[in-house]
């Protein structure tokens, strides 16, 4: 998959929820994770058995305005609003941040100010912040990973996957071309 993306909750209460987040995104392959003025009850994730702070950069922001993102890179509301797209009809920036809300609760308005675009999973409603998370992380890899279409009829034989074409050298001046 090319680009990058990172995962993050605003406001989380529970080291459970954030540690089945953080140990998912490990499993999709994020490039960061981290959290914003998280409860101070949450120290950490032990719940998270596949060790990510090992192997990912987990950031931890005190406040929004301490949020820091690539250069580049989109911040995208997971959120139950009427304007927010529906996960699937979503076009998945190549590099991203995903914010999700708390617990019990929705983005701050600080938070949504921030965002790029909002998403939305189309549920009837709020699902676990760690569910989500996975949902969005599973949809990212299926739009922007090299996997073959699925077969048009159920249990039909699998495509086989794209093969990988190069973009090719860039656009060529016309002194170039001159000179070969």
């Amino acid at each position: 998959m090319r680009g990058y993306f990172g995962i993050g909750v605003e406001r989380i209460s529970k080291e459970g929820n954030l540690g089945n987040l953080v140990r998912t995104a490990h499993g999709f392959g994020a490039d960061f994770v981290f959290t914003v003025a998280a409860d101070r009850r949450v120290r950490g994730f032990d719940t998270d058995t596949s060790r990510t702070a090992d192997h990912t950069p987990f950031y931890q922001y005190e406040r929004i305005e301490d949020l820091r993102l690539p250069e580049g890179c989109q911040l995208v509301g997971i959120e139950l609003l009427d304007e927010a797209t529906d996960l699937p009809s979503f076009q998945h920036p190549l590099r991203a941040a995903y914010i999700l809300g708390p617990e019990k609760g929705v983005l701050s308005d600080a938070m949504r100010a921030r965002c790029d675009h909002f998403i939305k999973i189309p549920t009837q409603f709020s699902l676990n912040v760690a569910t989500a998370g996975a949902i969005v992380m599973y949809d990212r890899l299926r739009c922007l990973g090299r996997f073959a279409d699925r077969p048009v009829t159920p249990g039909g034989t699998a495509r086989s996957r794209p093969e990988y074409r190069s973009g090719g050298r860039g656009p060529r001046s016309a002194k170039t071309e001159a000179a070969e």
